[in-house]
């Protein structure tokens, strides 16, 4: 397992803080409490999704267990007008966006594709398809620089673009082909690679002799690692990179060395390829118990705090459950309404036999 040579870090795995020389935090005590809440809450919605498809209601979910400090601090980094295009594994970014954990769960239950809306939330549709979101961020950001919304110096107007990938990703064309439209174009868009380690059942140093951070300079962008298990120095890292990219800087690539607990995704079985030691190595890095070390050796949250935090998570737990099961079943139909802006007639002509072919079972019933 390489080793987290160069890696940003502003908070050990003890809950101590470490000063950088390039990365300072700005938070306050306040802000420390609220990622400790949102690292907490964003677990124990993947703990319930993973258990609502264990039991049947969900048809797949791909778990974050151990990613939640690269979400959260990625997710807290940015600014409204910031754009982000997520894979599929986004459900703590999607918590920072105010996208409600239902729509989520909806998507994996399969009522729909993605219920929420694109443009309020500043933030995309998940994209199963690996890598693809990588050049659809690249050519959004490149129209965001068209629109004259980089390099104004007003903070309310310039806005950066956000593309999250997975370390399998950096293998993948499209992205390597994002990397260059990025660069070639100064577009302000960051990288932020969640870099867990394994790529389904391959290990990382089978996919580049190269920490995956220093593969950007050959793009002609910068790179740098963070401790992606490490929420304050990814919100001050991530952070720095967007405003680069809204101040006309371009591209940056953000390798958030971290690991995932659980499964690639429900249907994965990690065991076959991975050592329990390795897993038992990085249990003791874990994101939120480091927030809470330092809460409580600060005396910057007390008891009454974390436990009402825990009652919030247990809330949360029994309105997903609630919830879930509540969903309505989709109309088969009305797939074919989301194909086309404007649906062709040879698509309403197979929509209407489709139609026709279900109500037949409805007569041979009745």
């Amino acid at each position: 397992m390489p080793d987290q040579d160069h890696a940003v870090q502003l908070l050990t795995p003890e809950g101590e803080r470490v000063e950088h020389p390039d990365y300072a935090s700005d938070l306050t005590d306040d802000d420390l409490r609220s990622l400790y809440r949102d690292l907490v809450l964003v677990r124990r919605l993947d703990v319930e999704a993973t258990a609502l498809q264990r039991h049947g209601e969900l048809g797949l979910w791909p778990p974050l267990l151990g990613q939640e400090a690269a979400q959260i601090g990625a997710g807290r980094a940015l600014r409204a007008q910031d754009h982000v295009f997520p894979t599929y594994r986004e459900h703590g970014v999607a918590w920072c966006r105010g996208v409600d954990p239902l729509r989520l769960l909806s998507l994996f239950r399969g009522c729909d594709q993605g219920s929420w809306d694109p443009e309020e939330h500043h933030f995309g549709l998940y994209t199963v398809v690996i890598g693809a979101q990588t050049l659809h961020a690249t050519g959004y950001a490149m129209g965001v620089q068209r629109d004259g919304l980089v390099g104004t110096g007003d903070p309310s107007r310039d806005m950066a673009v956000v593309a999250h990938l997975g370390d399998g990703a950096t293998s993948q064309g499209d992205v390597n082909e994002a990397f260059v439209f990025a660069a070639s174009y100064g577009a302000p868009v960051v990288f932020f690679c969640q870099n867990n380690q394994w790529a389904i059942s391959e290990p990382t140093t089978r996919q580049s002799t190269q920490a995956l951070y220093r593969r950007a300079a050959g793009f002609g962008f910068p790179g740098v690692r963070v401790d992606g298990n490490d929420v304050l120095a990814t919100y001050a890292v991530t952070k720095a990179a967007l405003q680069r990219a809204r101040d006309g800087g371009g591209p940056t690539f953000v390798e958030a060395f971290t690991y995932r607990m659980g499964a690639h995704t429900t249907t994965d079985d990690p065991t076959r390829y991975r050592l329990s030691g390795e897993v038992e190595r990085w249990k003791l890095r874990d994101p939120i118990a480091r927030v809470e070390a330092y809460l409580r050796r600060g005396g910057l949250a007390s008891q009454e705090f974390f436990a009402a935090v825990e009652a919030e998570a247990e809330e949360l737990g029994e309105r997903l459950r609630a919830g879930c099961r509540a969903l309505p079943d989709p109309d088969p139909v009305a797939l074919f309404d989301n194909v086309y802006g404007e649906t062709p007639a040879e698509l309403v002509g197979q929509r209407d036999d489709y139609a026709a072919y279900l109500a037949s079972f409805e007569e041979v019933g009745a």
